[in-house]
């Protein structure tokens, strides 16, 4: 029995972070802009746009443009500037949508997600880009 009750609690945990298909994601977030946050303070935006484009700045830096895709049921991102690529799992929480980076081990906190207060602001020479 002790050996079973982990396992069932491992397997109750993987099914409450069932990750969002790339389509479900991208039915979700395109058009909006998504605040990303942890610990209630927000580390940064992301502006969805079509044709699976983004534009993304990090709190009070500079906005960069990137663009989504799917790869093995996870949501990638590359972004200009910015070496390599950067895939996520999405997940809902009752009306909740959290993310995690794949490179990030189980005790790494979910970021929250949600739409933002506003468009995306974009200090520096690339407005308007």
């Amino acid at each position: 029995m002790r050996r079973v009750l982990p396992l069932v609690l491992i397997a109750g945990a993987a099914g409450a972070q069932t990750p969002m298909s790339p389509e479900e994601f991208e039915t979700w977030a395109t058009g909006r802009t998504l605040d990303y946050s942890l610990d209630g303070m927000i580390r940064g935006s992301e502006a969805y746009l079509p044709g699976r484009e983004v534009m993304d700045a990090d709190t009070g830096g500079p906005c960069r443009s990137g663009r989504w895709y799917p790869k093995a049921g996870a949501v990638c991102f590359v972004y200009r500037d910015l070496p390599g690529e950067h895939c996520w799992h999405f997940w809902r929480e009752g009306e909740a949508v959290w993310a995690r980076p794949l490179t990030a081990d189980r005790d790494t906190p979910a970021q929250s997600v949600t739409p933002a207060a506003g468009p995306l602001a974009c200090p520096g020479p690339d407005v308007g880009v």
